[in-house]
């Protein structure tokens, strides 16, 4: 679903342009039954090429290590059976989501299903493939996470990758493509003014920065989903939603709600990535010593009360 809602209006004639053929999608292919079951066991034997393998969903290892939990239909084969077949014939890995990428969602709580990533079990390097994996290409599982994972960081993994662009050093620590991973999700925030003068959101309508009481973790998260926005305008902080980091190795557990913040002695536990918590303490005490009353009843407002000041610029020409 996520893939279809690119904001090219031909993905399919976008992907063949680079030189890309989609062999076969579930959801998204007409070939079914035999036909899949012959083109996969050929792929596993090398009987007919495999440049890139995108799996989506986490491995269910359950039970007992035997993935009888998750057969593909019609084969009676688990399916980490033939993921595991296929990764090794594959140029190139992809874990596409959170829960390809690290087990996600379905890894959580008792994790009943033995669920896992590609390459990880939550933060933890190994999952289904192991630790020492690596594709025809030499490189590791490329791990397009994200819940759900955005289009155009999918495509553009396939675009780098026809081009010839991918390589370790494109990859961060936890094996993301750092053209998205590079950044944070505060980076473009419509809500960063009420951010910067620590103007606070205190209920799901408000239009102030859910940081500091409402769970936000924009200011940690590494992805660019406020300057790349989902369908030309959204994002979870535009639709009034705080982010829960789901670009992380185990965002599905934060061992709190997800729209509270935890904290000591009245600070947030989780402060923006690279700023000590000193410098954040003197920092938010000096920014709302200063905010404009404009910025601070328009946070706790669900849409804009004070309008800004029409002031000259002092600027001449």
């Amino acid at each position: 679903m996520s893939l279809l809602c690119h904001d090219s209006s031909d993905l399919f004639g976008l992907l063949s342009g680079a030189g890309i053929e989609m062999a076969w999608h579930p959801s998204l292919s007409e070939q079914s039954n035999d036909d899949v079951q012959n083109m996969l066991l050929a792929m596993e034997r090398g009987e007919q090429p495999l440049d890139i393998l995108c799996v989506e969903g986490s491995l269910l290892r359950g039970p007992n290590g035997t993935g009888g939990f998750h057969r593909m239909a019609g084969s009676g084969r688990p399916m980490i059976e033939i993921v595991r077949g296929l990764a090794n014939r594959a140029q190139y890995v992809i874990g596409v989501g959170t829960c390809a990428a690290y087990g996600g969602v379905t890894a959580g709580g008792m994790n009943p299903t033995d669920a896992c990533g590609l390459q990880y079990d939550g933060a933890t390097p190994g999952g289904l493939l192991g630790t020492a994996f690596r594709s025809s290409s030499g490189l590791p599982v490329i791990n397009v996470a994200g819940c759900p994972t955005h289009p155009g960081w999918v495509v553009d993994t396939l675009m780098s990758i026809a081009l010839g662009d991918v390589n370790e050093d494109s990859l961060d620590a936890l094996g993301r493509p750092r053209f998205y991973a590079d950044k944070l999700v505060h980076h473009g925030c419509t809500r960063n003014e009420f951010y910067e003068f620590k103007a606070s959101a205190e209920k799901p309508s408000d239009q102030g920065c859910m940081m500091e009481h409402m769970g936000c973790k924009g200011t940690q998260a590494h992805a660019d989903c406020n300057t790349r926005t989902w369908n030309g305008e959204g994002s979870c902080l535009r639709g009034g939603f705080p982010c829960v980091s789901c670009t992380e190795p185990g965002f599905e557990e934060p061992g709190h709600p997800f729209h509270e913040t935890p904290k000591i002695a009245g600070i947030p536990i989780g402060l923006p990535s690279d700023m000590p918590k000193a410098w954040f303490v003197a920092l938010g005490a000096l920014s709302k010593s200063a905010t404009p009353k404009r910025v601070r009843d328009n946070a706790v407002s669900y849409r804009t009360e004070v309008s800004p000041a029409i002031r000259k610029t002092g600027l001449k020409s």
